[in-house]
């Protein structure tokens, strides 16, 4: 299993919300390039990257900072948040970055992600984050009526390889993952699921690495010290 340490991207800054919740933001770094650098250094090879602003805009306000985060570190670099059209996931690729996420244009216009899947492969990623069993939008401001299981079987009909599910219940809450919610994903799904949302201990991570999951996102508890990046990735291997 891969461990993907997350940088969420608002106004330049490094920080993480509470439960997905705007108004429960903290700041952890001025610089996410240099928390980046940090991730290289504890053994990381890839990175995951949210623009908290594009999530709710459609835009890509944080994009130099995305681009200067995989300049900085050669990681493996996937990005989320405001790509909603063919322009911006051309616009990200064309950098240089390895994988973008599709997230509320997956739910809203499936024909996009379909073309993305047909011409870019395993560069487009899908984003589902569940509250309730149903698929969370616009920077989780919204809920809509898909289904979360079935949604994933409709990504997967859509040449879809990777799937980032974050329950939404768990995200920034120090209070473990959902494990059985991952489990269940992993077996009904044949996508490579990376688990995200409550990530918080190394006990975490070894349920996940036993449940031959492809990855888990780790934020929060890397900021607070919960866990050890390095220790994470050796678990996991």
């Amino acid at each position: 299993m891969l461990i993907y340490p997350a940088i969420d991207l608002y106004e330049g800054k490094a920080v993480r919300l509470f439960k997905g919740d705007y108004a429960q933001m903290q700041v952890f770094s001025d610089d996410p390039v240099s928390v980046a650098r940090d991730f290289a250094a504890q053994g990381a090879k890839c990175i995951h990257l949210v623009d908290l602003e594009g999530a709710k805009s459609g835009t890509t306000p944080n994009f130099d900072t995305v681009c200067a985060i995989k300049k900085a570190t050669g990681l493996f670099c996937e990005i989320g948040g405001g790509i909603r059209d063919m322009e911006t996931v051309e616009k990200y690729l064309s950098a240089g970055i390895d994988r973008v996420i599709l997230g509320t244009a997956a739910v809203t216009t499936p024909g996009f992600v379909a073309k993305a899947t047909a011409k870019y492969g395993a560069k487009i990623a899908v984003g589902i984050d569940i509250r309730d069993g149903f698929v969370a939008i616009k920077g989780w401001t919204e809920l809509s009526q898909e289904n979360a299981f079935d949604f994933c079987g409709k990504m997967a009909g859509l040449g879809v390889q990777t799937m980032i599910c974050t329950d939404i219940s768990k995200d920034g809450a120090m209070q473990g993952a959902n494990h059985a919610l991952y489990q269940e994903l992993s077996e009904r799904c044949n996508m490579q699921i990376i688990a995200s949302g409550g990530v918080s201990s190394i006990e975490d991570v070894k349920r996940l690495a036993a449940m031959d999951i492809h990855g888990a996102i780790i934020g929060k508890a890397y900021y607070t010290g919960a866990i050890c990046l390095k220790e994470a990735i050796e678990v996991a291997k």
